[in-house]
């Protein structure tokens, strides 16, 4: 049986080698919403245990971090194995406007996803405008 010879896979190999892409951090994708008076994120991290994701918040720095290990099956010689493992690292900044101690995270069919309530103070809010007519003209210069 003659084996056929691919050029990609042989540059991908080199690459990984020459990068060392199995030590650095993998790709955690994400979305990032609004809903009301929170936002939502939800970052895709299929095949990691549960036990393995850690959110934590430090200052106003949100981290998300998530280990998925290579499978391991004795005996077997891998033809190719392109699921990536590894450590997920994602920091993302948070501002003024959120209510660190709110924050809440669930994680469910490969799917973390973390609600950040917005904080009170930084909700909009309608201004009450109370005085005279007369006096609202002359401070609007008409």
């Amino acid at each position: 049986m003659a084996m056929s010879f691919d050029p990609f896979s042989q540059l991908d190999r080199l690459a990984a080698t020459v990068l060392d892409t199995a030590r650095a951090p993998r790709l955690m994708p994400v979305d990032l919403y609004r809903v009301g008076d929170r936002y939502v994120l939800t970052a895709d991290l299929p095949g990691v245990d549960p036990d393995s994701v850690d959110v934590d918040v430090d200052g106003q720095v949100l981290t998300i971090r998530a280990e998925r290990n290579a499978s391991s099956v004795e005996g077997a010689k891998w033809l190719t194995q392109e699921r990536p493992y590894g450590s997920y690292v994602r920091q993302f900044s948070l501002g003024d406007g959120v209510d660190l101690d709110q924050i809440s995270a669930n994680y469910e069919n490969g799917v973390l996803s973390i609600g950040i309530p917005v904080n009170e103070k930084t909700k909009p809010r309608k201004i009450q405008i109370t005085g005279k007519p007369e006096k609202k003209k002359r401070l609007l210069g008409a």
